[in-house]
């Protein structure tokens, strides 16, 4: 109740009359269950499949939900200026509650669980996409109720950026970038980590052990009352300082939470506060050659950063 009080306000604030939302982050966040919208005012909160029906008459400003499909805009049959519900939704999603980070926690031990057991996999021989296929398999297995990425890169491919995987053939002496998203219970989680075939190809290991050395200065910055621009500029001062200040990933995280992209993010002018949840992945790309990401959820605290797993970042080198 606390969580719809605190949405009219943010809606009074926005001069915003009703919020109608489809199944998304924001309908879950208020307790949406599987009605086709939810809509919410100054007076009702409920799933309906007509929500013109529950909109005040003369309402002139309706938030829409951001994932809303162009058809079912048209669909709705409400005569008011539209506006993205994320306006009020976004600041009030920023902060979990307990229970959400431990929610978080569970999904985030599903993802790891699902890389301990990729490194059992025979990889000698198998391509990307094959590979892919039998993660998404791991990750359906572990309970994911819906997978949102799954990446495997290798080789040169590795210096590709959300690269999709495809027909290359995985050998002895590549390196690998592997990472799972998924959704578990609601909420998402995602773990990246990176492998040798056999061992590692030359000059790798001095080049990924600054990904390692960026991820922990990140999570160092990531405390109350600290914008969350200072957790980029800390995972930049240490790739800058190793030379391959030019290779680095253009962002070092996003928020993560109901959504699997949502705030904080670095970017923006956001000032880090107990509560909220953070996906810190540093990545190197050095084109044509290779590349290195590194992903954990980290919870922020009064006490300070808490990283949400414990799957450790040291280059496993996989036998088969």
């Amino acid at each position: 109740m606390g969580r719809v009080v605190a949405v009219r306000e943010g809606m009074a604030r926005a001069g915003v009359d009703a919020l109608v939302l489809r199944p998304s982050p924001d309908y879950r966040f208020l307790g949406g269950r599987g009605g086709a919208y939810l809509v919410v005012t100054a007076d009702v909160v409920a799933e309906t499949g007509d929500p013109a029906a529950l909109v005040p008459e003369g309402a002139r400003r309706v938030g829409v939900d951001p994932e809303m499909r162009v058809r079912e805009l048209f669909g709705l049959a409400i005569e008011a200026d539209f506006v993205p519900a994320s306006s009020v939704l976004a600041p009030l999603r920023l902060r979990k509650e307990p229970y959400e980070i431990a929610a978080i926690g569970r999904a985030v031990a599903a993802a790891e669980a699902v890389l301990r057991q990729a490194r059992e996999l025979a990889w000698f021989g198998a391509t990307e996409r094959a590979m892919a296929r039998r993660l998404r398999v791991l990750m359906a297995e572990s309970g994911c109720e819906e997978v949102l990425a799954v990446r495997v890169a290798a080789g040169e491919h590795t210096a590709v950026p959300a690269h999709v995987p495809g027909e290359r053939v995985i050998n002895p002496g590549d390196a690998l970038t592997v990472s799972v998203c998924g959704r578990w219970d609601g909420y998402c989680a995602e773990v990246a980590r990176v492998f040798a075939v056999a061992e590692p190809p030359e000059d790798f290991e001095a080049m990924y052990s600054v990904v390692p050395a960026a991820h922990a200065a990140g999570l160092s910055a990531l405390r109350p009352a600290v914008p969350v621009t200072e957790v980029a500029r800390a995972v930049a001062e240490v790739v800058d300082g190793s030379g391959y200040g030019r290779f680095a990933a253009a962002h070092v995280g996003r928020g993560i939470g109901l959504g699997h992209d949502e705030g904080p993010r670095p970017g923006e002018d956001t000032v880090l506060a107990a509560g909220m949840t953070f996906c810190l992945e540093p990545a190197i790309y050095v084109p044509d050659l290779f590349g290195a990401r590194v992903a954990d959820v980290v919870a922020c605290t009064a006490a300070g950063p808490v990283v949400l797993g414990s799957s450790p970042h040291t280059l496993h080198v996989l036998e088969r």
